[in-house]
C-alpha cells in the first residue's frame, strides 16, 4: 500500500521535475498539458481491445513524440505549434472512444491498487529518465544554448531531440494513474518553475525541481488518503501553492 500510494507516485514526480526543468528552458512550458492528451486515443483503443490503458497510453505518447519530432525538423514550426494542433486531434478522437467512468478516470486519474508488475515498470522506468537527464544534462542544455556548438561538440542534436521527446512521453504515462490526462503536464512545469526562482545553476534547480515534485505529491496522497479523494487534484494544487508563495519574491 505503500508503494502504491506514495513511493511510486512520489518517484515519478522526481522525474517530473527533472524533465520540466528542460521542458521549461526549451519553451515547451504548455507542451506537457498538451502531450498528455495524446495518450486518450491509445486508452480509449486498449480498452476496446481489453487490454491494460497503460500499453494504449504508452504507445500512443511515444508516437505522438515521434510525430512532433518530425514535424519540427520538416517544417521548422515551433514545438508548441505542433503539440497544441496534435493533443486538439487527439483529444477529440479520444473522447469519441472514450466515454463514462473510463473517461473520467483517465482525465483526472484514480487512486488504486497497481499490480506488481506495474510497479516494477513504473520504478524501473523512473531510474531510466532520471538517468538519462542526469547523465545528458551538459548535452541538453548546450543543444539549447547553440545546436550549431553542440554538432560541433559530436552531439547528434536531431537524436538528442527525439530521446528527450520519448522521455518526455514515458514521464507522462507514468503519471496518469495518478493525476490524469488533464492535470500530468501540471506535475510537469509547476515544481520546474518553482526551482527556477531559487537556482542559480543547473544542478541545483535540478534537484530542487525533483524534491518539490516529490514533496507536493508524498503531502497531497497522505492528504488523498486521508480525505478519502483521488490524490491528483489534491497534489496539483498543493505543487501550485507552493509556486504561487514564491510569485512576489524578489
Amino acid at each position: 500500500m505503500l508503494i502504491d500510494a506514495i513511493l511510486l507516485p512520489a518517484a515519478m514526480a522526481a522525474a517530473a521535475g527533472l524533465v520540466g526543468c528542460f521542458a521549461l528552458m526549451r519553451r515547451m512550458v504548455l507542451a506537457g498539458d498538451a502531450l498528455s492528451h495524446v495518450a486518450l486515443p491509445g486508452i480509449g483503443i486498449a480498452l476496446a481491445l481489453g487490454i491494460h490503458p497503460l500499453f494504449g497510453a504508452l504507445t500512443m505518447l511515444f508516437f505522438g513524440a515521434l510525430l512532433v519530432w518530425t514535424l519540427e525538423d520538416r517544417t521548422r514550426i515551433a514545438t508548441e505549434t505542433i503539440v497544441g494542433v496534435i493533443f486538439s486531434a487527439a483529444l477529440a478522437i479520444g473522447s469519441l472512444l472514450t466515454s463514462g467512468e473510463d473517461l473520467i478516470d483517465a482525465l483526472v486519474g484514480h487512486a488504486d491498487v497497481v499490480p506488481w508488475p506495474e510497479a516494477a515498470f513504473g520504478l524501473a522506468a523512473t531510474a531510466v529518465i532520471v538517468w538519462f537527464i542526469v547523465r545528458r544534462r551538459h548535452e541538453l542544455v548546450l543543444a539549447l544554448v547553440s545546436r550549431d556548438i553542440a554538432r560541433t561538440a559530436g552531439i547528434n542534436v536531431r537524436r538528442l531531440d527525439l530521446i528527450y521527446l520519448e522521455m518526455f512521453a514515458l514521464t507522462v504515462a507514468l503519471g496518469l494513474r495518478y493525476l490524469g490526462i488533464l492535470l500530468m503536464g501540471s506535475l510537469i512545469i509547476i515544481p520546474a518553475a518553482t526551482a527556477k526562482r531559487f537556482s542559480k545553476d543547473l544542478t541545483t534547480m535540478l534537484v530542487l525541481a525533483a524534491a518539490l515534485g516529490a514533496g507536493a505529491t508524498i503531502l497531497g496522497s497522505i492528504v488523498a488518503l486521508w480525505l478519502h479523494r483521488d490524490p491528483g487534484p489534491i497534489i496539483v494544487a498543493i505543487a501550485a501553492v507552493g509556486f504561487l508563495s514564491t510569485a512576489f519574491r524578489g
